[in-house]
């Protein structure tokens, strides 16, 4: 049932909210390590140094932090790729950025044997920019500048090049695969803050922007023709979402890896219940991207403990019947 009045969508935004304040606090009590509500409030506010303490300040704190951050830049990421491309199962993926930065960590393991998570991240933000600004300049080129089709093409195209090139120098080196086989399934365990801290200006950078731009996406969700009958620059505007796209998913996948499915679902849900309107949907998807990666993760403990399941896998279980319901919705629809 879609949210129609402000008021309702407002106290939504605020249900929400408290939502996922309530998940990270779940996130940092819960785990293999037998804690409770009590520990986690004495942990923070009179600390003594003891294994549990040390473990929800250092190990669980930054898992909830990152896993809200990163799921809500993938969901937001999502919602703008596919207002851009008009493809309902368009998501972040789509412009090669999971492809280019699992690509740009493989090389440099296999040639300069590069092993720090820190120096990963920042090899996965500048692998996932190239990719998506060779995905941009392909979609571009031509009469016609860029279309949803020729992005949609030149991003698949780019995704699978990055993709092949990756699969033949773990091929060529199996030290490499070990090292980075779990960055590579997509998982919040074992992130430490320092790893969201050189990488949050960009994220807030993009959460603002997008923001900024959600009037101006609900006019190019129109159609090129009716944007630009309005005035609007549309070459702009794309150019403009696309570094939004770049810098919350490129931080996202730097942090935590390529996590799938999140940018396709959420943005669905996020619909249903306030409709197109990209001034609320954005903020929604937000909210519900953070919860729902932070409910993935908590359910990733459990499933073979003491070992963990990496998030993306959680995520994929998820996400893949919900891929199947959307594409088949799409083919009956036609």
């Amino acid at each position: 049932m879609v949210l129609n009045t402000t008021r309702r969508r407002t106290a939504g935004l605020i249900i929400f909210s408290f939502l996922l304040i309530g998940f990270m606090c779940m996130s940092i009590v819960y785990g293999y390590t037998d804690t409770s509500w009590k520990t986690a409030i004495e942990a923070f506010t009179n600390p003594n140094g003891s294994n549990e303490h040390i473990i929800i300040e250092t190990v669980r704190l930054p898992r909830a932090l990152i896993a809200a951050a990163v799921g809500a830049s993938l969901a937001i990421a999502g919602a703008l790729m596919q207002a851009l491309t008009k493809n309902p199962l368009a998501s972040p993926g789509l412009f090669g950025i999971n492809a280019g930065a699992g690509f740009f960590i493989v090389l440099f393991v296999s040639i300069f044997h590069v092993s720090s998570l820190q120096l990963f991240t920042w090899l996965a933000f500048l692998g996932a920019a190239l990719a998506s600004l060779i995905v941009f300049i392909i979609g571009s080129i031509g009469r016609e500048g860029m279309t949803p089709l020729k992005l949609t093409l030149a991003g698949a195209a780019v995704a699978a090049l990055f993709s092949s090139l990756t699969q033949g120098l773990l091929v060529a080196n199996e030290t490499a695969l070990e090292q980075v086989l779990f960055w590579l399934a997509g998982s919040v365990s074992g992130r430490k803050l320092e790893m969201l801290v050189p990488v949050i200006p960009y994220l807030l950078i993009g959460w603002i922007a997008s923001f900024a731009f959600a009037r101006k996406v609900n006019v190019l969700t129109m159609g090129d023709d009716v944007a630009k009958g309005l005035g609007q620059r549309t070459e702009l505007v794309k150019l403009g979402i696309t570094l939004i796209v770049v810098l919350l998913a490129g931080g996202a996948v730097a942090v935590a890896g390529p996590i799938g499915f999140i940018g396709i679902v959420v943005p669905h849900l996020a619909r249903a219940l306030v409709g197109i309107d990209h001034r609320w949907l954005l903020p929604y998807c937000g909210l519900l991207g953070g919860i729902l990666l932070i409910a993935a993760d908590i359910a990733a403990r459990y499933i073979i403990m003491p070992q963990e399941v990496p998030v993306g896998v959680m995520t994929a279980f998820i996400g893949t019947p919900f891929f199947i319901y959307i594409a088949r919705r799409g083919i009956l629809a036609k």
